[in-house]
């Protein structure tokens, strides 16, 4: 695990900063919602959260979500201590994004300024119908981010658009449904400035939800892609920073001359 510094927390607080300033703003212009209207804003998630990645995943890991943070801290990606201070950061960059929003639409209409809430059409407003879908959306997520961005034998050019592409989905998808949070941060900075918080809500649906999602994904995926990769080659690949295919023992692990080790994981 490679030790954060104040460029790391700098691009944490930023990063998280824009991406609630831009979904708010969207949703902040947008009113009666529907699936063509989530399809837009979908769109807008790709691209925002590929830009975030391709700029600031290689100074800080492009987190921007504490449900994510706190999943890679138990892969072992980043240390506790740092973990701590990326989510507070990204709450605080939460609350920054939110205020811009706020400042920038002084007749805002909805006055959520982004603030997602569980569909009384859909999901009866129930907070645990709500949890489950933040649950499989942030599941989604972290899947992509842990295929994309961790498994170090993963094509990283790929990575902001995989896991845009996968945000995006999950929005295009959920969005009718829950607003589409999966990020704690993303959910309750705008509330905070809304001054209208469900915390029970915001707490149950778009709090435990999208953790337990995260961090299922993690277990998961390592499970099932990491760990035969660990057996084959040797160390922990979520702490190796080598790249695709230069991976510490993975000649060692060459039986016969000219065999790809790809052919070893089939």
């Amino acid at each position: 695990m490679e030790d954060r510094g104040l460029s790391a927390y700098a691009a944490e607080l930023i990063g998280t900063m824009l991406l609630v300033l831009f979904i708010g703003s969207i949703l902040s212009t947008a009113t009666g919602l529907g699936v063509t209207d989530f399809a837009v804003i979908g769109l807008l998630h790709v691209f925002v959260l590929a830009m975030l990645i391709a700029t600031l995943g290689g100074v800080s890991g492009a987190h921007f979500n504490p449900a994510v943070t706190i999943a890679l801290a138990t892969a072992r990606k980043i240390k506790p201590p740092d973990a701590v201070i990326y989510i507070v950061l990204q709450f605080i960059g939460a609350i920054l994004g939110a205020l811009i929003v706020k400042l920038i639409f002084k007749d805002e209409g909805h006055g959520s300024y982004g603030t997602p809430s569980v569909s009384d059409k859909w999901l009866q407003g129930k907070n645990l119908s709500g949890m489950f879908v933040e649950l499989i959306g942030t599941f989604a997520l972290m899947w992509a981010i842990m295929g994309a961005a961790v498994n170090v034998r993963a094509e990283r050019s790929w990575a902001p658009w995989i896991i845009g592409g996968t945000l995006g989905a999950m929005v295009m998808c959920f969005g009718p449904l829950t607003g589409a949070g999966f990020n704690p941060a993303r959910s309750i900075g705008p509330a905070i400035v809304a001054g209208s918080a469900d915390w029970s809500q915001l707490l149950v649906s778009y709090t435990i939800g999208p953790i337990i999602g995260a961090f299922l994904a993690a277990v998961a995926y390592t499970a099932v892609a990491l760990t035969q990769q660990e057996r084959l080659f040797g160390g922990r690949l979520v702490d190796t920073d080598v790249p695709p295919g230069r991976l510490a023992g993975e000649a060692e692990a060459l039986e016969t001359p000219g065999e790809r080790p790809i052919d070893k994981l089939s």
